[in-house]
């Protein structure tokens, strides 16, 4: 396998019909160290983890959104995969918050459909599919609320009301403003501290 910067696609795994077995793939997969593997629109995608200031970043959105989660649902960061099925895809957010009940299960393999809020944390290889391709799936599965955090152009952009075509919300500010956070968290995260160092 080769590992480059601009998120390849495996060779062996083009787009694929059966998705189950696509994620059996990925389970097997021996992906080198400091990258992670996803499977985006049916491919599997390897990507280089994230730098180090991004960790900062992830625990100040985790405590500032904390306090308003849903009944019931955790807000954490790490390499969890969430599944969504009808978009062939299998993705590992940055910052994720589900109900409870979502990670009572042996499996690594997580239900996408119950996740309440998801980020992404951009990269110079994530970037594009952060801001087009997982808002089509996360919207597609019905996640109520969506953060991109650009880290490469200082921006946080929230999506929210998912429908089948897309979000119908979309709001950015810059790093350093303060940024509505709609239901069900319904709060305002202050982006100060999310430039780079």
């Amino acid at each position: 396998m080769t590992v480059m910067a601009e998120r390849p696609t495996i060779s062996g795994t083009e787009p694929h019909s059966d998705f189950e077995e696509l994620l059996d793939v990925l389970d097997e997969l021996n992906v080198p160290d400091g990258y992670q593997a996803e499977i985006v629109r049916g491919s599997i995608v390897v990507s280089p983890w994230s730098k180090g200031y991004y960790l900062e970043v992830m625990e100040l959105v985790c405590d500032q959104l904390r306090p308003h989660l849903p009944e019931g649902h955790r807000i954490s960061y790490g390499p969890f995969l969430y599944v969504f099925p009808g978009s062939e895809s299998a993705y590992g957010p940055d910052i994720h918050a589900a109900d409870r009940r979502t990670h009572k299960t042996v499996s690594n393999r997580l239900d996408g459909e119950g996740l309440s809020f998801v980020a992404e944390l951009t990269s110079d290889s994530t970037r594009k599919d952060d801001l087009t391709g997982k808002v089509e799936v996360y919207a597609k599965a019905g996640v109520p609320v969506y953060l991109v955090l650009d880290m490469q152009n200082e921006q946080a952009t929230v999506f929210w009301s998912p429908s089948g075509s897309g979000y119908e919300g979309r709001l950015t500010k810059s790093f350093g403003e303060r940024l509505d956070i709609p239901e069900p968290l319904n709060c305002t995260l202050d982006t100060s501290g999310f430039k780079a160092p």
